[in-house]
């Protein structure tokens, strides 16, 4: 399941995880809104062994400026807590899988 973070949420989630991905949108994106789609397929296909998280940038300016964000869509991943890759831009449920898979324990 995709969850819907708040910023301050942010620090906990990655705490109470060891891989996160971090989906940072706007909801007046439109590629945002097809990389939505295609996460929720990847989420299935990964059958929880990975977090999935979205964050508004709009809600969320200060994490944004905080983490680098700086065009939307941005995925992030963290693996214990640090930043291991990032993607820029639509991406097709191979990629984000290829992104993802290798920093699943």
């Amino acid at each position: 399941m995709i969850k819907e973070l708040k910023a301050e949420e942010f620090e906990a989630e990655l705490k109470n995880n060891d891989t996160v991905l971090f989906d940072f949108y706007g909801v007046w994106c439109m590629p945002c809104k097809m990389l939505a789609g295609v996460l929720e397929k990847a989420d299935k296909t990964l059958e929880g062994k990975l977090t999935i998280a979205k964050i508004d940038v709009d809600t969320s300016t200060e994490l944004v400026k905080k983490v680098g964000v700086l065009t939307t869509p941005t995925l992030i991943v963290y693996k214990n807590g640090e930043e291991v890759e990032r993607a820029v831009g639509f991406r097709q449920e191979k990629q984000i899988l290829d992104m993802v898979t290798k920093y699943l324990n």
